[in-house]
Order: structure tokens, then sequence, then C-alpha cells
């Protein structure tokens, strides 16, 4: 959490920032279809049974098909195995594959392979194996996927988009995925451009106890990049690490409009653990009020912030935080291309927290 005058010019930024993507018009969002429709897209399909060891069909055992080159320039898909351990891909990229099952209680098994155009493709029989490996294993593979495809998510192509997961069935990240995104979204350059315009509003409005002139805006650009660094390594990495907490917004994409709205809001105070439990959200909390802390030590003596000033920030903050949720759970998922598809409907989140 940065000073309050340094969130509002922050929120204000934001603000129209989001404003200008709503207002895009639509012809600019979805280009309209031309008039000669274009020859659909070579697709397989793909499908199989999971079992273990004996025969017995593994149902809920996680299915990710996904590129095998290039897990960040392709489509992936995951699906859940039905009662009988049967998965189906039915409209697939061909070419090269790698296929992970997972399931509690078994180690993770990865095939590769190739599909062909138009290849209806139906594997034998997968059998997994006992073992206690398959969380980490689970972790590190899926959520390496589910990283490479957060980390090329752009709002109009343009606008990082890295801390929602459209996955429909997203598993904890690792301390090192959580480190990766939030070091990813500290040296993009819209980030440092974002911060640039900061600097250049509270130069003109002459905020802070700084000289004007190019020095005066160097000291400004400093302060405000290094709030939003220490708020970022905080709140999306060490604090969420500490905690065992995820600090992405998980996209439900289902249900009522008053659900959807509920559930984020919701997130705006609560996220869910690594143990896949809805708790309170204390890697923000804490690490808000931490990093308005820590902001106070580089800013000006006049314009730093008492205690009361940073929980009315974190207040604030807190607030500006629900109302991101409902622009990413309603708007943001038209303007951003290029989402992984859903081969199995989303898994919805409790209705409270």
């Amino acid at each position: 959490m940065v000073p309050v005058n340094i969130a509002a010019h922050a929120l204000r930024t934001s603000v129209l920032l989001l404003s200008l993507v709503a207002l895009v018009p639509r012809s600019f969002a979805q280009p309209p279809a031309p008039a000669t429709a274009p020859t659909p897209p070579s697709t397989a399909s793909l499908s199989g049974f999971i079992t273990d060891t004996d025969g017995a069909s593994i149902a809920q055992a996680r299915v990710t098909l996904a590129p095998s080159a290039d897990l960040s320039t392709r489509t992936i898909l995951t699906t859940l195995t039905t009662s009988d351990g049967g998965f189906n891909f039915p409209a697939v990229p061909t070419g090269s594959f790698t296929l992970s099952i997972a399931a509690p209680g078994f180690v993770l098994r990865q095939i590769t392979g190739t599909l062909l155009p138009g290849e209806s493709r139906q594997l034998d029989p997968i059998a997994l194996h006992s073992g206690a490996t398959t969380d980490i294993q689970v972790s590190a593979t899926q959520g390496d996927i589910e990283v490479a495809q957060e980390e090329k998510q752009r709002v109009l192509g343009v606008i990082p988009n890295f801390y929602v997961s459209y996955d429909p069935h997203p598993v904890p990240l690792s301390p090192r995925q959580k480190y990766s995104l939030a070091f990813k979204t500290l040296i993009d350059p819209i980030s440092f451009a974002l911060t640039g315009v900061t600097a250049g509003e509270e130069l003109g409005a002459h905020d802070f106890a700084w000289e004007l002139g190019a020095s005066g805006y160097g000291k400004r650009y400093a302060a405000a990049y290094g709030s939003f660094l220490t708020d970022d390594i905080l709140t999306n990495a060490v604090l969420p690490i500490l905690f065992k907490q995820d600090p992405r917004y998980l996209y439900k994409g289902t249900g009522s409009i008053h659900s959807r709205l509920f559930y984020a809001l919701a997130n705006g105070i609560v996220c869910r653990g690594d143990n896949q439990h809805w708790q309170l959200n204390y890697s923000g909390i804490v690490g808000s009020l931490a990093a308005g802390g820590i902001a106070n030590a580089y800013y000006p003596a006049p314009n730093r912030d008492g205690a009361a000033l940073t929980f009315e920030g974190l207040a604030v903050g807190t607030g500006f935080s629900a109302i991101q949720n409902v622009i990413q759970e309603f708007l943001i998922p038209k303007l951003t291309p290029h989402l992984p598809k859903r081969s199995h409907p989303l898994t919805p989140p409790p209705t409270t927290p």
C-alpha cells in the first residue's frame, strides 16, 4: 500500500485506463468477420480412459493436453475424467502434444505424441501407479503451464493481465511460480510507462516536497516505482508464499449474474489458499500495510502518512480491488485474446467466503 496521495493518483490513472478499455469500439475489440468465411483450422480429437494398475477406473483425474514445443503459444486444454475414467478432447490443434494425467494418490504420468489433421484417436487405457509425489509434480508441471499462459494474457493484446487464472481447475502455484509472475509484472514495459504517467501527474500537480524539473520528476518516478515494487513483491510473492495463498483472481465465469457479482466483490477480501480452501486474504492486507510503511521511508518528511492514513489507504485499496474484480469477471475476458479454451465446465467456487 502506498501513501494515500499516491494511491489516489494510481487509482485515478487505473480508472482512466480501465475506462478507456471499456470504451474501445466493439469493432476494434472484436473485428468483424470477413465477407468470405475463412477455412476452418485443421483439428483432431483425442480420447481415452484412466485406470489404476489393477484396471479400476479413476474418476476426477486431471488430464491436460498441451503442445510439446512451446507451452505459451498454443491452446492448452484441461478436463477431468468422468465416473468411468473417460476423457475426451473433441477438437484440438494438430501437431505434437504432451498429455499429463494427475490424480490424488497417484504418480503424475505424461504421454507424448502427434495428432494429424482430421485424426480421431482413442488411446489405450492409461494406468497410473500409486505414489506419494503427485502433489509436488502436479504443482510444478500444471503450474508452469498456467503461468506460461497467464504471462501471455494482455487486454487488447497490450495491457498486462497476468494475475487472472481462466483455467477451470487451477492448481496452487509453487514459490518459484509466484516469484515469476511478480517479476514479470515488475519488468513489463507497461508498468514502467504507467509509473511515468503517475510521476508526470504528480509533478504537474506539485505533489510532494521535491523540486520541479527533471530532477523532481526523477525523484517522483523512483518513489512511485519503489512503492509499486514493494507492494508487488510483498502481496504477490513473499506473503503468498509465507501464508500459502494464491495471489491471482480465479475467474468464475459461470452461474447467475448475482452469484458472479458476489463472488467478485468477496474476492476483494478473501482468496483461495494453496490447500484449496477460501480464507481471509492475509497476503493482500498485511502486504499493503507493510508496503505503505516502507514507502514512508523514502518520501519527504512533510508528505509521510501516519498510521491512520495508512489504514485509510488500505480501505481505499480494498474497495478498488473489489471493483477491479468485477471488471475482470464481466468485461476483461471479452477484451483479452487467446484465452485458454475450457474443455470441462468450471467447478464453481463457494457462493460465500
